[in-house]
């Protein structure tokens, strides 16, 4: 049952019975006549400041959209409830007063008795109210603006990773096809066997498209199958080396980076080379960090590809950003006179 109790509720619990109990401790230490008196209309008081704050709370809360009002009119409407709630205080406080013992202050002493110490208290203590209630609203409209944001910024990023996604695949079976036309006329055993590698690509492909992350290993795999197909339509002019470390097997890396700057070593690499050339990959662990790195035989020469603007070195970009944010890093450069370097940094997750 507590827990269906409100915050606001709690909060007024709260405040009010400890200005209550602050209020007796001092009526009671400073050796007050009458204590039992005082305390009687301390909780008179007490009850009519609940009333009226709750009641003006009420009023507010049926114009929604106070909160977004510039501060200027938020000012002028915290004042007015600030003197509203106060007046109402007092006025309820002495009817009750003048019905329990008949001494309520009337006429020209009631206005005279504004501002004495009855008044200037309930004033006080509505301003006091008022200010938490305005910087509680202030707060909660800021965290839940803070949390609208963050939802939209994870939805707009599985959107952008959906959308980069879509891309590659296309992309990718597109190369891949064009290589096995190359192989129908000149090899069709080798080109149904390329088929028949392009299913299980494609297979593994289908299988990750509902995922941020995947393994290394299973990245790998396509990466080995993509280069087999490769490897039919380059022969002896494609050599393939790998140096991973296998602790670096089960950590996780966004679906199709791999394979992307492995094709983007072929097509700008290798298939330019008369005499072919090598396809260098490495996964090491450095520190807390996962760096990967594909080396290739060739040069950067195309403007696109030597500032690292080409589509597939772009989406790699883009992934990375998106899911490790300024953590990880990605470059591509010419190593020496004879190899393009691409290397990926990312934190361990």
């Amino acid at each position: 049952m507590l827990k269906q109790v409100s915050k606001y509720w709690w909060g007024q619990l709260l405040g009010w019975s400890v200005y209550f109990l602050v209020n007796v401790f001092f009526n009671f230490t400073l050796n007050k006549p009458n204590l039992h008196a005082a305390v009687i209309y301390m909780i008179i008081f007490t009850m009519c400041g609940i009333a009226s704050t709750h009641l003006f709370r009420t009023l507010l809360n049926k114009f929604r959209g106070w909160g977004s009002y510039n501060f200027e009119k938020q000012l002028v409407i915290f004042l007015v409830l600030v003197v509203s709630t106060s007046l109402v205080w007092y006025f309820v406080y002495n009817l009750v007063l003048d019905y329990m013992v008949g001494n309520r202050p009337k006429g020209k002493n009631f206005l005279l008795n504004l501002v004495d110490r009855g008044y200037l208290a309930s004033f006080a203590i509505s301003f006091i109210w008022w200010v938490i209630y305005f910087i509680w609203h202030y707060v909660d409209r800021n965290r839940t603006t803070q949390v609208d944001r963050l939802k939209l910024e994870s939805t707009v990023k599985e959107l952008e990773l959906k959308t980069i996604k879509a891309q590659l695949n296309p992309h990718f079976i597109f190369n891949a096809l064009n290589s096995i036309r190359a192989l129908v006329d000149e090899n069709p055993q080798r080109a149904r066997t390329a088929i028949t590698e392009l299913s299980n690509i494609l297979r593994s492909s289908m299988a990750i498209e509902k995922v941020e992350t995947v393994s290394l290993e299973n990245e790998l795999n396509i990466v080995k199958d993509y280069l087999a197909l490769e490897h039919i339509r380059f022969e002896e002019r494609l050599q393939v080396r790998y140096e991973i470390d296998p602790d670096t097997l089960e950590l996780q890396v966004p679906p199709m980076m791999l394979q992307t700057l492995v094709e983007n070593a072929i097509k700008h690499g290798i298939s330019r080379m008369v005499s072919g050339g090598t396809v260098f990959i490495a996964s090491r662990l450095n520190g807390m960090e996962h760096e990967i790195t594909i080396e290739n035989t060739g040069q950067l020469v195309e403007k696109n590809v030597v500032n690292g603007h080409g589509f597939g070195l772009e989406s790699t970009r883009q992934r990375l950003s998106l899911l490790f944010g300024n953590r990880a890093t990605f470059d591509i450069r010419n190593k020496n006179e004879a190899t393009v370097e691409a290397r990926v940094v990312m934190p361990l997750l």
